[in-house]
């Protein structure tokens, strides 16, 4: 059996996280679960610890790509075989994490994301996170060779050799799609499956339509000077 460790990133979610934790001691029994308190200024942190699931505490707000990357780093430390993101409102099922780690443990994958859109699901989402979907589905295609649908989907696995690689490094704002490129462009084998997600349970996204074009060209940016520097590096 494999040593899996579940790492939820939390920031403000007092409402839900509750919620998260129990659906997955309920499905899954044999998991460790990690919660990363991103500097959170409500009580997050203590109904996380109230659970008896492991809580690190940041100091300050890191962002999505610090408060990752310090659950790699604590996954890689202490050996786990597989890693797993479940995102702290709800969204993400637990019912699907043996799904998930399935194309790991048959040696077919070292990232699997699952997805709303590789087939078809419940899932509906706004027109404007499809859109932003859909534009990097068909970057990383034009960049990589690969196809992922879901790019932006927080709901992941990563084998031994994924961890070690996000341990060392991880981008700090809007990293789901840029490490996607970076793993594609690196030679990892990424898999992506179908799951069901559900609209955030409590709080409101801080997604909006001026944040939505700033993640767009930000993420685009970062992702073509990864590619140029990849190139460069190949050529030396």
């Amino acid at each position: 059996m494999p040593n899996v460790i579940v790492i939820i990133p939390a920031y403000n979610e007092e409402k839900t996280i509750d919620s998260v934790i129990n659906n997955i001691k309920q499905t899954n029994k044999n998991v460790d679960i990690l919660v990363v308190n991103d500097g959170s200024s409500d009580k997050t942190s203590l109904i996380a610890k109230n659970n008896g699931v492991t809580v690190i505490d940041l100091p300050f707000n890191l962002g999505i790509g610090g408060c990752m990357q310090t659950g790699y780093k604590y996954a890689y430390k202490y050996g786990y075989d597989i890693a797993i993101q479940i995102d702290a409102d709800g969204q993400h099922d637990a019912r699907f994490i043996d799904k998930l780690i399935k194309p790991i443990l048959e040696d077919k994958a070292d990232l699997v994301i699952g997805s709303r859109y590789v087939s078809k699901t419940n899932y509906r989402g706004s027109y404007l996170r499809r859109t932003g979907s859909y534009f990097f589905t068909l970057l990383l295609k034009a960049l990589t060779g690969n196809a992922i649908y879901d790019t932006t989907s927080g709901f992941r696995a990563a084998n031994k050799k994924v961890i070690k690689y996000f341990s060392e490094s991880y981008p700090q704002d809007y990293p789901e799609v840029e490490v996607v490129a970076r793993l594609s462009k690196s030679g990892f084998k990424i898999v992506e499956i179908p799951v069901e997600m559900y609209e955030r349970l409590g709080g409101r996204s801080s997604i909006n339509f001026r944040r939505s074009v700033y993640y767009m060209v930000k993420v685009t940016l970062a992702i073509l000077v990864n590619c140029i520097r990849t190139k460069e590096r190949q050529k030396a």
